[in-house]
């Protein structure tokens, strides 16, 4: 099963694939984990993307796309992938199909996170972040032992700029104004679901667990509660 997880930052994408990942043993692909760790490796493709990075530059579809050819490669034995962060653009969605149909593979769905800006704006307000180690946090959800420190290097913790309620709003309008042709392209290839993001994680993940049934999609998959 090859999915695409689409929608606003904090509507909860990661999260739902990183437990959809662990429990079905499908390939948690974030452009943005991959781009980090292809710069800190120091291989030809990081170091070009870092030539970007550092003059402030977006770095361009075409290395993106390469990165997520060599993760779908590197875990090319196990039942699928979950993209989560990409694609992002309509241009990056026909990258991606042409990437797929050359390794012989296709998207099954994608599925968008609709999301109040409300319920945004608590979960992204409240992240906090290592600054050493780059660990997540959440003053409610997911707090440290001690406030303002991180449990695994004992380094301090801060908010990110793009957290800060206004720049979230920004954010969010930004993403739904460039989304619209992305969304028009997926439904029209009949693979687009759309489910709450404004659900905690369980009763989202068996939303989607209903969805990917509904869809025939889990075949040869072990449903771990």
């Amino acid at each position: 099963m090859n999915l695409v997880l689409l929608g606003p930052p904090g509507a909860g994408k990661g999260t739902q694939a990183a437990v959809l990942s662990q429990r079905l043993k499908i390939y948690h692909i974030s452009t943005g984990d991959i781009l980090r760790q292809n710069v800190k490796a120091g291989n030809a493709i990081g170091r070009k993307a870092m030539e970007y990075m550092e003059k402030g530059k977006l770095v361009p579809d075409e290395i993106v796309i390469q990165m997520v050819k060599e993760a779908i490669n590197a875990k090319s034995s196990l039942s699928g992938f979950i993209l989560d962060g990409f694609p992002r653009t309509l241009k990056q969605a026909r990258q991606l199909d042409e990437l797929l149909s050359g390794l012989n593979k296709n998207l099954d769905l994608v599925i968008d996170f609709k999301t109040t800006n409300s319920v945004i704006i608590k979960r992204l307000s409240g992240r906090r972040i290592c600054r050493n180690c780059g660990a997540n946090y959440h003053i409610k959800n997911i707090p440290p032992r001690i406030d303002g420190v991180c449990d695994k290097c004992g380094r301090n913790l801060y908010q990110r700029n793009d957290d800060k309620p206004q720049t979230v709003i920004r954010r969010i309008d930004l993403y739904r104004k460039s989304v619209t042709l992305l969304l028009d392209y997926y439904r029209k290839k009949a693979i687009l679901e759309i489910v709450s993001g404004d659900l905690e994680v369980e009763p989202l993940y068996k939303v989607l667990i209903d969805v990917f049934k509904k869809r025939s999609l889990l075949q040869g998959y072990k449903i771990k509660k």
